[in-house]
């Protein structure tokens, strides 16, 4: 009986887990930025090509951010990106332009800080372990959002753990482009899931 007991349990969790791998959906449908608010002017900083978003600086080296339309809650997501040029500090913000984990060096930091959250006024108030980030490849980090808490998982490997005072309860997701570097970074899948 207990034996019994112990493989439906076992079940039970693998379904459990498979489901929730299951329910991330993708939000970049590899076509166009449908879904999306494409910040105004664009100059080129978001564009789709061969599957791929394909986020660089212009010229002036604006920075600007791309905003999922619907807001969320709690979630999970999923991005699958490799940097292409320059120094790239880019970064995924949680329910608006306040609370962002970082790709990236960090233009205040001067060093890689992927991974790692950064709040206005507190800067990096937690720094991430980057030792599963693989330079020039592709890389796949999953935030996991819940209440005022996210952790940050990056190739597989969780990198940090963090509850914060200001992330408001509900919002857009954000890709940011931060201002003042020559830099590219292509984001290949962008999945999410509400929990």
């Amino acid at each position: 009986m207990k034996k019994i007991t112990f493989v439906l349990s076992l079940l039970l969790v693998l379904s459990i887990g498979e489901s929730s791998a299951q329910k991330l959906k993708k939000i970049f449908n590899g076509k166009n930025l449908k879904g999306w608010t494409v910040p105004n002017p664009n100059n080129d900083n978001w564009t789709v090509a061969d599957g791929q978003l394909i986020v660089k600086s212009s010229e002036d080296r604006k920075g600007s951010t791309l905003w999922t339309e619907k807001s969320y809650t709690d979630f999970v997501i999923e991005v699958e990106y490799k940097n292409t040029f320059g120094i790239v500090d880019s970064g995924i913000f949680l329910r608006s332009d306040k609370d962002q984990i970082q790709i990236g060096i960090s233009g205040s930091r001067k060093k890689d800080l992927t991974g790692s959250p950064y709040i206005p006024g507190k800067s990096y108030p937690k720094v991430a372990d980057i030792s599963s980030v693989k330079p020039n490849d592709w890389n796949t980090m999953k935030i996991k959002v819940v209440g005022d808490n996210y952790i940050v998982w990056v190739n597989g490997t969780e990198v940090m753990n963090y509850t914060s005072e200001d992330i408001p309860a509900t919002g857009p997701v954000g890709i940011q482009l931060h201002p003042g570097n020559e830099m590219g970074i292509n984001y290949r899948s962008i999945k999410l899931s509400e929990i």
